[in-house]
């Protein structure tokens, strides 16, 4: 099976999504082929490692928006003769761009939001989570190549290949004519300090329970401790207490850490989508009833307004 990757980078490193779809790749069976929008020299080595054989790069896009000309770069290498048997998008606003404008360039359906992936026989299978994760659906994809499917973060543990690094292979856009009219005029990068939520070893996220948005100070000030990151649940994000880049769950971000601590959050099904898979989870919730309890390997139950101010104080007095 001759597999795509569609690899991203930032800060001159691969993305973690790319890695974890790398890894899954490789395990799938076949070849691996990483496909970048914009100049790979700086990442070809790591791609390498997670497995890429050969890494696919438009070159600079000059400020064209990566959806359109990525998706007609990969056209032309596909009507070159080198067309894989499936490609594998990140779950986010430029993997699904991309995705959705190849899909009507090579008239092939797409499969989005998916956790796993199998190949049985030739027949690839994904598989999706519905109904805020209670059931999961498996769908094969059928007709001819390339199938397009894309997957949740954290849905994979990305794990080193030892691979040498992939040789770049130029894969220029090609004329688009009036699509090309869109451009990137400005990037806004949101101001942060310490780990990034969905990366970070230790997530401490607030919910409606802490009473006000002054409270999160003590969300920030615990994470801060524990050298992890602040998230929160989406009732505090609606309501204007924090950004939305903050929220965990099923609208938000999917995190994985080795602790998640969940402060004053009841835990509604849109919220635990995006944190079960958590090693370690702690709850702190004065309801005795709340949901969270039932997927937290260490139930707290009392006041979180008495509960954090007593643990950030243990922790700075061991500091």
């Amino acid at each position: 099976m001759n597999i795509w990757v569609f690899a991203q980078d930032s800060n001159g490193a691969p993305t973690s999504g790319t890695l974890e779809l790398l890894t899954k790749a490789r395990s799938l069976g076949g070849t691996v082929s990483a496909f970048v929008g914009g100049d790979a020299s700086a990442i070809a080595g790591a791609l390498g490692e997670y497995g890429a054989t050969t890494v696919y790069a438009t070159g600079d896009l000059g400020g064209a928006l990566p959806g359109a000309a990525v998706a007609a770069a990969m056209k032309a290498v596909i009507d070159g003769g080198n067309a894989p048997d499936l490609i594998m998008f990140p779950q986010n606003y430029e993997g699904r761009d991309v995705m959705a404008r190849l899909s009507v360039k090579v008239d092939r359906t797409v499969l989005t939001n998916n956790t796993d992936i199998s190949v049985e026989g030739g027949t690839v299978t994904v598989t999706t989570p519905v109904f805020g994760g209670n059931t999961l659906v498996s769908t094969s994809f059928s007709g001819s190549a390339p199938y397009l499917a894309a997957f949740r973060p954290k849905s994979f543990a990305a794990e080193s290949a030892g691979g040498a690094p992939a040789p770049v292979v130029s894969a220029p856009v090609p004329d688009l004519g009036s699509t090309a009219g869109a451009t990137v005029t400005a990037v806004h990068v949101e101001e942060s300090t310490g780990p990034k939520l969905d990366e970070a070893d230790v997530v401490v996220s607030g919910g409606r329970g802490l009473g006000e948005s002054d409270k999160f100070v003590m969300i920030d000030d615990l994470a801060k401790l524990l050298k992890g990151a602040a998230g929160a649940s989406r009732a505090i994000v609606d309501a204007g207490w924090v950004p939305y880049s903050m929220q965990v769950g099923q609208t938000g971000k999917v995190v994985k850490p080795n602790v998640y601590i969940a402060a004053g959050i009841s835990g509604a099904t849109q919220h635990m989508v995006g944190m079960k898979g958590s090693k370690n989870i702690i709850a702190i919730n004065k309801d005795a009833e709340a949901p969270i309890f039932g997927v937290a390997d260490l139930g707290i139950i009392g006041d979180v307004h008495k509960v954090l101010p007593k643990l950030i104080e243990a922790l700075r007095a061991r500091s």
